[in-house]
């Protein structure tokens, strides 16, 4: 007998027409042997966001509505007394929350919204990670910007070809609840308030290293000018700016328009497309700059994860 197979997310309601693509190219690709449960936690959505997201549902894949802030308030004491920080602060860090928030799954996955499915889930939730924490894939997104590089080994001191990206996860989430991740975060955060350019990301990949097993990057496809597509891809993730609703020419294209064409939002999403400005495609190039600027100044700072580790600091999980 199978297991079910839960499938995070997490939106605010303007997001949500391309959570309903990342859906229809889940559902679409599952096999109907299995069953599937998207469990997508959200800040503000609308009930005509809500209705249109759950009409995509089949009988075989449930799509689960819930408010975030319930979720966090939900949360017993485990972690209530080193609750130190406003919630809207921990939403960015919502995925370190889940295997706490969700004691009834072992395991899990979880992939950011900007994504389209080109195969079945479900194969990547039969992967075993053995005892590792989670199974993620490197952040190939990183590999020709050699400031960001040096930020991933000088900062939070993980090598780059060991950097994850945290846009898809396969989360061994008993293990995690067993050594207390979300206890460990929290410690972390409130007393060092580390700076980083990739929140989430970055705690994940200091507390993990070690004990991460590394996906085939078919699992986590991102557009890159600076490589050919692959042949086969299982997973494609519209990482940073690369998205084909904001920019023409983006790899992987295709795949999105054909799962966004009966995502109930087409429409939607070309009036997005069509006005998405010059001035707002110049604000994305200049984040990227600021992005890369951040990596190279945080690595000077005093109070970093790499020199706390060095110095006998437990940030490992």
């Amino acid at each position: 007998m199978y297991r079910e197979i839960p499938i995070f997310f997490t939106i605010d309601d303007s997001y949500a027409p391309f959570l309903a693509v990342a859906l229809n190219s889940a559902i679409k690709n599952a096999n109907p042997d299995r069953n599937y449960r998207a469990i997508v936690l959200h800040q503000d959505l609308s009930e005509t966001n809500i209705a249109k997201l759950q009409s995509l549902q089949a009988d075989n894949f449930k799509i689960e509505l819930t408010p975030m802030k319930a979720n966090f308030d939900a949360l017993d004491d485990r972690m209530s007394n080193r609750l130190r920080c406003d919630y809207f602060t921990l939403t960015i860090y919502f995925r370190l929350f889940i295997p706490a928030m969700f004691p009834q799954y072992d395991k899990g996955i979880y992939i950011d919204s900007d994504v389209v499915l080109t195969d079945d889930i479900a194969k990547l939730f039969d992967i075993g990670i053995g005892d590792n924490y989670i199974g993620a894939c490197n952040d190939l997104s990183i590999a020709d910007i050699p400031p960001l590089v040096a930020y991933t080994e000088n900062a939070i001191g993980v090598k780059a070809k060991e950097y994850i990206n945290s846009g898809v996860l396969l989360m061994n989430l008993k293990k995690l609840r067993d050594s207390d991740l979300e206890g460990h975060f929290l410690n972390l955060l409130s007393t060092y308030h580390f700076d980083s350019i990739a929140p989430d990301q970055d705690y994940l990949n200091a507390m993990c290293n070690g004990k991460i097993y590394y996906l085939d990057e078919a699992w986590d496809a991102m557009p890159n000018d600076a490589k050919p597509q692959l042949e086969k891809t299982y997973l494609i993730h519209y990482n940073l700016f690369s998205k084909p609703w904001c920019y023409d020419g983006v790899q992987y294209e295709k795949e999105f328009w054909e799962y966004a064409e009966d995502s109930g939002y087409i429409d939607e999403i070309k009036a997005y497309k069509a006005a998405y400005t010059d001035e707002k495609k110049k604000a994305d190039s200049e984040c990227l700059e600021l992005l890369v600027r951040r990596g190279t100044e945080i690595s000077d700072n005093e109070i970093t994860f790499k020199k706390l580790h060095e110095k006998g600091v437990k940030i490992r999980l």
